[in-house]
């Protein structure tokens, strides 16, 4: 499933130009390569360590140095990168712990890389994808942000923030052919999730109707079909393997 190419005025092929948010690991490094693979020309943010992104060997992957929680930074990667023909807010952060003892800090820092973060690269993106009349925001939530987790309440705040930006900037933009959809992952196996023991995993693979949890790889194959639909919008996706909390 490859996207077909743009083509520039000298009838060469134009790449669609893909960003990814959080792409040094889990499953945005793995949306990266898969994107590349298909076809598209990405950009993949990291912010304190590019880790796997030196594995890409001859794959088109660019990536860019970003903090998505500030404003000033996601300027300058509009600068550095340019319009985009599809934006994917992946980058997130989590912490287990009871209410009372997260402090406010950690609740803003929660709050700004979860939710802020796809306010403003969203914000910096769009005028580009309104003026051509294309473009695709596919923004990653969490099963959590559908249906709340216990000791993840800044998370699942975070996250059910995300579903509902998702779902009224799909109904602000649709009329300008900008298509604005959302991924809602379950239990992934990913350094996030690291936390959970053997037993643990065990469990929740034999609590979910599939028989196991979920791969980076497995909402990355969404993210790009999402990417190359020209219908869906609005769309909150889980991918969970049946398993809801």
């Amino acid at each position: 499933m490859r996207c077909p190419p743009r083509r520039r005025r000298d009838g060469f092929a134009m790449k669609k130009k893909v960003l990814i948010t959080g792409a040094s690991r889990g499953i945005g490094f793995e949306t990266a390569r898969r994107f590349a693979e298909n076809g598209y020309a990405v950009y993949a943010l990291w912010h304190n360590a590019p880790e796997r992104l030196s594995e890409v060997g001859s794959l088109d992957i660019t990536p860019v140095q970003g903090d998505v929680s500030s404003a000033a930074s996601v300027d300058a990667l509009v600068a550095e990168v340019g319009e985009i023909d599809i934006l994917i807010n992946n980058a997130a952060i989590s912490r287990f712990g009871l209410l009372p003892d997260l402090t406010e800090a950690e609740w803003d820092e929660m709050m700004a890389v979860n939710l802020k973060s796809v306010f403003l690269l969203s914000r910096a993106f769009l005028p580009a994808m309104i003026r051509k009349k294309s473009g695709k925001i596919i923004n990653i939530s969490s099963i959590f942000g559908v249906v709340g987790g216990s000791c993840e309440v800044a998370y699942s705040a975070a996250k059910a923030g995300v579903i509902g930006f998702t779902r009224a900037l799909a109904k602000e933009v649709g009329p300008s052919g900008v298509q604005v959809n959302c991924i809602a992952p379950g239990v992934i196996d990913t350094e996030m999730n690291a936390r959970l023991s053997k037993e643990d995993l065990a469990a929740l693979c034999e609590e979910t109707p599939l028989g196991r949890i979920g791969t980076p790889a497995d909402v990355a194959k969404l993210a790009l079909f999402l990417a190359e639909d020209e219908f869906i919008t609005g769309e909150v996706i889980n991918i969970g393997g049946g398993y809801l909390m």
